[in-house]
């Protein structure tokens, strides 16, 4: 991808966010993450830089504020006549579609396949020429692609010798788990007076575990918006760039896992927790159901560490092999 070509798309997903959030603002319809850099760009899956780009047209607009916190906040916005009339194309208050990224559909497969390459343990390398060519997908393509996960700390790009998937380390995991919790924590203590309860309501209802009449495949609904909430709400610089830097590569594993229903139920429930502590400003009940999910809630991965330790890896389909 050329560098125009690049900075075009970096516009058209700018201007994609900074629609959709207008209309949503116009209208009064809820927003889809908090109002933090990470939680927008979780959301939309981009980097920050097209998520920056929308908030500052946005509060040059007046859709958006700032506090002197620098807290964003939604602005007053004028109701839009005849609430009850279809919205068209040009209505303010329709959402527009989102671009059509060539690269969305391979990039999910090969995430999946490089997660599990990862959690193998072992330093792979990766030839652009050859991984195109699996996935059926152009060489420029597959570049594009591999940057972007070493962006998200899944792929190192080592001079003369291409691409290498990150190896996963049980040692690794409990090392940024050490530091995570005591940053979280933190962020929780740091936020207390800069939570919203619409926000924390808003999380509460985005995080749900099946119904009785939904179907034992169907997954419950995660919204993981509450730990970026907490460290932007907590206004430490400090914290918020551990996360920035050191958490992306976890993030990608952490909804991997997530794939595991009984996992997936698992980590609905315990946000639900949280939240409802945060609600009710029970912050020692709060504090100890955040630090049991960030430490006690990776069912998977230990698995995982038995299994390799013990001479096994898994295949691609999650089967153990001796």
């Amino acid at each position: 991808m050329t560098k125009t070509s690049m900075f075009i798309r970096m516009s058209t997903i700018s201007t994609y966010i900074k629609n959709d959030l207008a209309a949503r603002l116009r209208s009064g319809r809820a927003l889809p993450a908090s109002l933090t850099l990470d939680a927008l760009a979780h959301h939309y899956d981009v980097s920050f830089t097209p998520v920056r780009h929308a908030i500052a047209e946005l509060v040059d607009e007046g859709l958006l504020k700032k506090g002197a916190n620098r807290r964003l906040t939604p602005a007053k916005v004028p109701k839009i006549a005849d609430a009850d009339a279809k919205p068209s194309e040009s209505d303010p208050t329709s959402s527009p579609e989102p671009p059509q990224d060539p690269y969305d559909g391979p990039y999910e497969g090969i995430v999946d396949d490089l997660v599990q390459q990862s959690l193998q343990g072992d330093a792979i390398y990766l030839r652009e020429e050859a991984t195109a060519e699996k996935y059926g997908i152009s060489r420029s393509a597959i570049r594009h692609i591999f940057h972007r996960l070493a962006g998200e700390g899944m792929l190192n790009h080592i001079p003369r010798h291409g691409w290498q998937v990150r190896p996963f380390r049980q040692s690794d995991l409990e090392a940024f788990i050490d530091v995570r919790e005591v940053l979280e924590l933190k962020a929780l203590e740091l936020s207390r007076d800069q939570l919203c309860r619409d926000d924390l309501q808003r999380m509460l209802e985005a995080n749900t575990q099946s119904s009785s009449s939904s179907s034992p495949t169907t997954p419950p609904q995660i919204d993981e918006s509450l730990h970026s909430y907490l460290i932007d709400a907590s206004q430490n610089v400090y914290i918020r760039e551990f996360f920035e830097r050191q958490g992306r590569y976890y993030r990608l594993l952490f909804e991997w896992e997530d794939r595991d229903r009984s996992t997936a139920l698992e980590t609905a429930r315990q946000h639900r927790e949280i939240l409802t502590a945060l609600l009710e400003q029970n912050w020692t009940k709060a504090r100890n159901e955040l630090s049991h999910h960030i430490r006690d809630h990776h069912p998977v991965f230990s698995q995982i560490a038995l299994a390799v330790s013990g001479g096994r890896k898994r295949t691609s389909n999650g089967v153990q092999q001796p």
